[in-house]
């Protein structure tokens, strides 16, 4: 039984995808840490990070990098988190693997808050925030 990054990658559930080439998609996480909030993700599927080929976790990282980029010049982002959990136990809930690149806005005192449009995610555009992103990606 595929799971849910194999069906989107399948096309059989929508997405809004930020990158795509031929080993690598990126897209919004339908439940927004912060605004921004994106999750990439080999379209061959390895459980985690630990039984993923160098090759491809390197070519995650470096479109990590770049969304990060693209997060902070675009978005007003003051930093990004860029992780991945390895194992349920480790709160992977999907077993494929996967990077958050998750946006920060800083708050007052130096630390950072979530700064959300809405606590309610759906009322967020994420067909244009993924836009954004994506155009910020373009060469």
């Amino acid at each position: 039984m595929k799971d849910i990054f194999c069906r989107i990658i399948d096309g059989e559930i929508p997405s809004q995808r930020v990158y795509e080439d031929d080993d690598v998609i990126a897209i919004l996480d339908i439940s927004q840490t912060t605004t921004g909030h994106t999750l990439v993700i080999p379209k061959k599927h390895y459980e985690s990070f630990l039984t993923c080929p160098a090759e491809t976790v390197n070519k995650v990282m470096m479109i990590a990098q770049r969304i990060g980029q693209a997060e902070i010049s675009i978005l007003g982002a003051k930093g990004v988190n860029i992780l991945t959990n390895c194992g349920e136990a480790a709160g992977q809930s999907v077993p494929h693997f996967h990077v958050h690149v998750i946006p920060r806005y800083v708050g007052g005192e130096g630390g950072f808050r979530i700064e959300m449009q809405s606590q309610d995610t759906s009322k967020l555009n994420l067909p244009m925030i993924a836009k954004e992103i994506a155009d910020a990606l373009k060469d």
